[in-house]
């Protein structure tokens, strides 16, 4: 099987996302000129199937409020991808981060993440797995 690279990984992300795809009660808010609104804590699942690695979650502040969480993910070596930190307007500031272990059975937003995950394996060209990664929390 041919290695993923992350350029590949990225466009399929980025060209999987809809408003299917976003957190369900946001989801008005939603738009195709801000695609990564809202799609980080799916995103952020979905590159934990491909690369592995450590689940981040930050808070959103505005004027110093929290007002939301953002996920993104680690790697080895302490690299950081966020596929959706532009999502964020020039009020909204990302603090802290913290590791979230993967939890063994995705509840919230289960829907949007097995819909993303579906399309960004079916642009990779990749045979989808009879067990989800979440499950058997190995890389696909």
């Amino acid at each position: 099987m041919t290695p993923l690279l992350l350029t590949d990984v990225e466009r399929a992300v980025r060209s999987s996302w809809s408003a299917e795809t976003c957190t369900p009660e946001y989801r008005s808010r939603w738009t195709a000129e801000n695609p990564a609104r809202d799609q980080c804590g799916v995103t952020a699942m979905v590159l934990n199937d491909l690369l592995g690695g450590e689940l981040i979650r930050g808070e959103v502040h505005v004027d110093g409020e929290r007002v939301d969480y953002h996920w993104w993910n680690r790697l080895g070596m302490g690299v950081e991808i966020d596929l959706t930190r532009e999502q964020f307007g020039p009020q909204e500031h990302v603090v802290g981060g913290v590791v979230i272990p993967r939890p063994p059975e995705i509840r919230r937003l289960r829907e949007e993440y097995e819909l993303l995950r579906e399309r960004v394996l079916d642009r990779l060209g990749r045979r989808r797995p009879t067990a989800p990664a979440a499950a058997s929390r190995e890389p696909v």
